[in-house]
């Protein structure tokens, strides 16, 4: 059994906003005259949309696969993702950024610890009450946006009604957690966290972004640690307006954090 150290936790909160409308599909409701046709997803207790972890995560990932060059290999569900296919190749120039920060299936023999964990991120209190009170909305929380296709052959229009959350709502604090087993490769590899971030800054979150939908901003960073050594402290490593001040400061970044797990170089 392969013993793997935890020599602490690098915790990252921060708000994101939604700069244009945002669609992350919830479960399809019965068609009505007048309904929606695509839905997003709510939270069953509160009923308020809400970015679910594996949405961000797995948007993270496939903009680092893409921006790695890395074939995309395995098939997970309806889409496809990239998954070193044996040990040598998970473990060439150092360890595969992507399979060791996202995991790989646990079914694989070489299998390791997830560095990534990104939790569901619900709306501000803030933003909640003011699409609750302040919006001109139809729908609770949410806009509906209709579009239209139009046939090329016969010009026959075919509406259809989109559910989204508005521009300028905000979500959060999001909260991300990576785990530090390997020093010091995994404080090189905060570094794919940082770049996954603004990756999807420049894409999008969600459905539809080819037509205008899911431009985001992560804004308000809070960086705090905890480390093996004494986890019940938690130490503040920085603070951030936005992902160009962090990416500026990096290198300092990564000397206090690497500080922090190791104060003594032990």
């Amino acid at each position: 059994m392969t013993l793997h150290r935890l020599y602490g936790r690098v915790i990252l909160r921060m708000d994101i906003e939604a700069v244009t409308g945002l669609h992350i599909g919830g479960a399809g409701a019965d068609l009505e005259i007048g309904g929606v046709d695509k839905t997003v997803i709510r939270d069953p207790l509160t009923n308020q949309p809400y970015i679910p972890g594996s949405s961000l995560r797995g948007k993270m990932r496939s903009q680092m696969e893409k921006l790695l060059g890395l074939p995309q290999n395995r098939r997970i569900g309806r889409v496809y993702i990239h998954t070193c296919e044996t040990e040598a190749a998970f473990q060439e120039n150092g360890g595969c950024p992507v399979c060791t920060v996202f995991g790989v299936p646990a079914e694989l023999p070489f299998a390791n610890p997830t560095r990534l964990v990104v939790r569901d991120v619900r709306l501000t209190s803030e933003s909640a009450r003011r699409l609750l009170e302040g919006a001109f909305t139809d729908r609770l929380y949410t806009e509906s946006k209709v579009e239209v296709a139009i046939d090329r052959v016969t010009s026959q229009a075919n509406p259809r009604t989109m559910e989204r959350v508005p521009a300028g709502a905000v979500f959060g604090p999001a909260e991300m957690v990576f785990n530090i087993h390997q020093m010091p490769q995994d404080l090189d590899r905060l570094d794919i966290v940082l770049q996954a971030l603004q990756a999807v800054e420049d894409d999008y979150l969600g459905g539809s972004g080819s037509r205008g939908y899911g431009k985001v901003r992560f804004r308000n960073i809070h960086i705090t640690a905890r480390r093996a050594a004494d986890y019940t402290q938690v130490h503040k490593v920085a603070e951030y307006g936005d992902l160009a001040q962090w990416a500026t400061d990096f290198d300092a970044f990564r000397q206090k954090v690497a500080q922090l797990m190791v104060p003594n170089g032990g």
